[in-house]
C-alpha cells in the first residue's frame, strides 16, 4: 500500500498527472487513510506503467482505457485487441500522409521564398495568410 507521492516516485510521473488519471478513472485508490489521503495499491504501478507504454505507442487515453478494460474482461480476446491496433495503424499512417503534404507545401513555399524581399512579400506569410502568390 502507498500514497499518491509514492506512486508518483515509483513510476516517474507526477501527483498531478496521477490525480487526472484518477478523475479518467484509469487509476483508482483502494482506500482512503482517516486524514483523507488515498490508498493505492501496487496494481496502480502497472496500470501507469500500461498507460504510459500505451502513450509510447499513439494510444489516446480513451483508447487506453478500452485497452485496460479489455485487459481484465474475461470474454475479451486478442483479436480485439489485435483490431484496436490496426486501427491505430491506419491512422498513424494518414498522419504520415498528412505530414508529408504539409512538408511538401513548406517545401514549394520555401523554394520561392527569397532572403531580400520584405515580410510584406514573403510566400510563406502570404500562404497562411490565405492569399497565392501570382
Amino acid at each position: 500500500m502507498m500514497t499518491i507521492g509514492t506512486l508518483a516516485e515509483k513510476t516517474g510521473v507526477g501527483i498531478e498527472t496521477i490525480r487526472y488519471y484518477e478523475r479518467r478513472n484509469l487509476v483508482l485508490p483502494v482506500a482512503r487513510k482517516a486524514s483523507g489521503y488515498r490508498i493505492f495499491d501496487e496494481s496502480s504501478v502497472h496500470k501507469i506503467k500500461f498507460i504510459k507504454n500505451g502513450q509510447r505507442l499513439g494510444f489516446t487515453l480513451n483508447e487506453i482505457g478500452s485497452l485496460l478494460a479489455l485487459r481484465v474482461k474475461k470474454s475479451g480476446r486478442c483479436g480485439d485487441v489485435k483490431r484496436k491496433a490496426e486501427e491505430k495503424i491506419l491512422e498513424i499512417e494518414s498522419k504520415i500522409k498528412s505530414l508529408r503534404q504539409m512538408k511538401k507545401a513548406l517545401t514549394e513555399l520555401i523554394g520561392h521564398c527569397h532572403a531580400e524581399r520584405p515580410t510584406g512579400d514573403c510566400p510563406i506569410l502570404q500562404s497562411i495568410n490565405g492569399v497565392k502568390e501570382d
